[in-house]
């Protein structure tokens, strides 16, 4: 009796289940994302939920850490065996990814159109070796922002044109007591600071290597760093600014602290913004300045894809997700933070509107970006570099003994 009525509800419960409305098959994916500079988290954010109402069936699970976080999270992930399957990247990082396979060769999933209609200096940031690891997202440069009602006062009529003149004027609003230290940039011993020296070492023409092995200690490498500690030892610079990120410089810059600052495409919009910045509408924007007889414009290629791992259980999802999040029409929403991938985009009012200067000092920054060295072993040099700067800054040593103790250290 028992056993006939467990078999009747085991029959009713199957011909239930037939009849039942079937429940989604979500797959769940994570992705790696900065907390600093570009898009916002919040934008990431809404982004990201615009690409689930779409694609109901993925859920994406988002992390977002400071971006000297991002390379040693990604890479621990790895050796853990599980992790992420979604990963922002630096332009100086897929030597090091592809070599060590902790992303997937992605070439054969980009199209046609995608070849045809994104700015051809944007694959430089995935490419390695022949093959792509990933879609450019972030299309970046440092520009040098300053504020016009300071330069003004000072009788300053254009914003310089080279880093000599960059002193020049610093000095005259400096003596007139505009401002005590009109310069701020961001160089805490990290890889922000990096990214300013790559900026003067383009502008002097340097190279970081000479067939493999390092040449910054000498030439434009060393005249570069020379620049740096003059502009620290004068006053002109922010004492704090060895301590700073791109960040600090932003809210120094904001609050009316600084008459010049080398920063990210973000700073621009936000900067301008009346609801936190004391200099909204008074903030302007050049390329990078050059060199006399050495370089126009100088820019540091800045630039970040978005890649899968090797690691990730859902490569077809994760690739569905970063199709979506550098789609032209993403981008163009997002224009205010980071300037598009694509080429059209620059021709659309809805992207131009508003910034119409930051974007005539686009096409000069962006053009002339100039690559940190492509090595499987650019933290070990990047490192060496970093702790170079800091101890020239502090006086600890004198630039060019740090630069050939950087060159010792640097694993090349």
């Amino acid at each position: 009796m028992l056993k006939s009525f467990s078999k009747a509800l085991l029959g009713a419960a199957l011909i239930g289940a037939a009849f039942a409305p079937k429940a989604f098959a979500e797959t769940s994916i994570n992705a790696l994302f900065m907390a600093q500079a570009a898009y916002s988290e919040a934008d990431v954010r809404a982004m990201t939920e615009a690409f689930t109402k779409a694609n109901p069936d993925i859920k994406v699970n988002l992390e977002f850490v400071p971006y000297e976080g991002l390379h040693d999270k990604t890479v621990l992930a790895q050796g853990s065996g599980g992790g992420y399957d979604v990963v922002l990247f630096d332009v100086i990082w897929p030597a090091e990814y592809a070599s060590n396979k902790v992303l997937i060769d992605v070439s054969s999933r980009i199209t046609d159109e995608m070849k045809k209609g994104v700015l051809p200096g944007a694959w430089t940031t995935v490419n390695y070796d022949g093959k792509s690891y990933g879609m450019p997202w972030i299309l970046d440069t440092k520009y040098l922002f300053y504020n016009k009602e300071i330069l003004e006062k000072a009788g300053i009529k254009t914003p310089p044109k080279t880093w000599d003149e960059l002193a020049e004027q610093a000095k005259i609003i400096k003596d007139k007591g505009l401002l005590a230290t009109p310069i701020s940039w961001s160089w805490s011993q990290a890889e922000a600071a990096i990214c300013d020296y790559t900026t003067l070492v383009s502008a002097y023409g340097g190279e970081f290597l000479k067939d493999g092995k390092p040449a910054f200690q000498s030439g434009g490498g060393l005249d570069a760093l020379n620049y740096m500690v003059t502009s620290y030892t004068s006053g002109l610079t922010n004492p704090n600014s060895k301590e700073f990120l791109e960040e600090d410089v932003r809210k120094v810059f904001q609050n009316g602290e600084a008459a010049f600052a080398l920063n990210w495409t973000y700073m621009y919009n936000m900067a301008n913004d009346p609801k936190d910045s004391k200099v909204a509408g008074k903030v302007g924007v050049v390329p990078a300045p050059g060199v006399t007889g050495k370089s126009e414009v100088s820019a540091v290629n800045g630039s970040m894809g978005l890649g899968i791992t090797s690691a990730s259980k859902h490569p077809d999802e994760a690739w569905k997700y970063i199709a979506f999040m550098t789609s032209q029409a993403t981008q163009n929403q997002y224009a205010k933070l980071s300037l598009p991938i694509w080429a059209s985009s620059y021709e659309d009012p809805a992207v131009t509107k508003g910034q119409e200067e930051l974007i005539a000092a686009a096409k000069l920054g962006l053009a002339a970006m100039y690559p940190r060295p492509t090595t499987p072993k650019y933290q070990e040099l990047s490192t060496a570099l970093q702790q170079a700067i800091q101890e020239s800054l502090l006086g600890q040593a004198k630039p060019e003994d740090a630069l050939k103790g950087a060159a010792e250290n640097s694993g090349l």
